[in-house]
């Protein structure tokens, strides 16, 4: 799995679900079509008279999730860029998808206006498998919104958000947490040791763990 196969999961779903701020500062969340993907990067429209334009205008961060029949889901966060060529973009999201022309017909199309989300994380989680599976991604240049979750690395890229939980070596090998895991994706060790690849983040471990040897990561 890597990044254009994530999005590339996000535009066979298709109808998935954009998270974004109001006016207000509190989150709004619509079904919106992915219309385009191609070289890491996802495209997408919507018309000038939608709150959701407004929205992505003024407060361009966006949150995007999307699960498929086979119970994979893809989270992607980054920001929405309008594009300035309007009508060749709205052009070819009409040649790629033309069910919207029996939306937007004729010259209607180009009260619609074309986003690109070029940069941010994406997550994979496959809730298929058995353990359970999950994979992060950057793509783009994604910045870091937080410096205590994403550090630049040397090259300029940016490192992911560390999420879920790990074991510290103040873990005493009770095997309390091992034993718990509704995964089972923690094995002995000195300390014992989280395999991220297979973990929930349900904090269980982190809950039970009578030595306090079990923190979130990245804090």
């Amino acid at each position: 799995m890597d990044a254009q196969n994530c999005l590339k999961i996000l535009r066979e779903i298709k109808d998935v679900a954009f998270a974004t701020v109001n006016d207000e500062g509190k989150l709004e969340v619509r079904i919106i079509d992915v219309m385009i993907v191609e070289e890491d990067k996802l495209y997408f429209c919507t018309g000038r008279g939608k709150d959701f334009y407004r929205q992505l205008m003024k407060h361009p961060d966006v949150a995007v999730t999307g699960l498929n029949k086979e119970f994979q889901m893809v989270r992607l966060s980054g920001k929405a860029e309008k594009l300035t060529d309007q009508k060749h973009w709205i052009d070819r999201i009409f040649e790629e998808n033309p069910v919207m022309n029996g939306v937007y017909p004729g010259e209607s199309r180009y009260i619609l206006e074309p986003f690109c989300i070029e940069s941010g994380e994406l997550e994979f989680f496959d809730l298929g498998k058995s353990p359970i599976y999950r994979e992060s991604f950057t793509f783009g240049h994604a910045e870091a919104p937080d410096e205590q979750e994403i550090h630049k690395e040397k090259d300029g890229s940016c490192a992911l958000r560390e999420k879920g939980f790990r074991i510290t070596n103040g873990c005493i090998g009770c095997g309390k947490c091992m034993r718990n895991c509704p995964q089972q994706c923690i094995t002995k060790g000195k300390p014992f040791v989280i395999h991220q690849e297979h973990c929930l983040h349900c904090g269980l471990c982190f809950e039970n763990c009578p030595v306090q040897a079990i923190v979130r990561r990245g804090a």
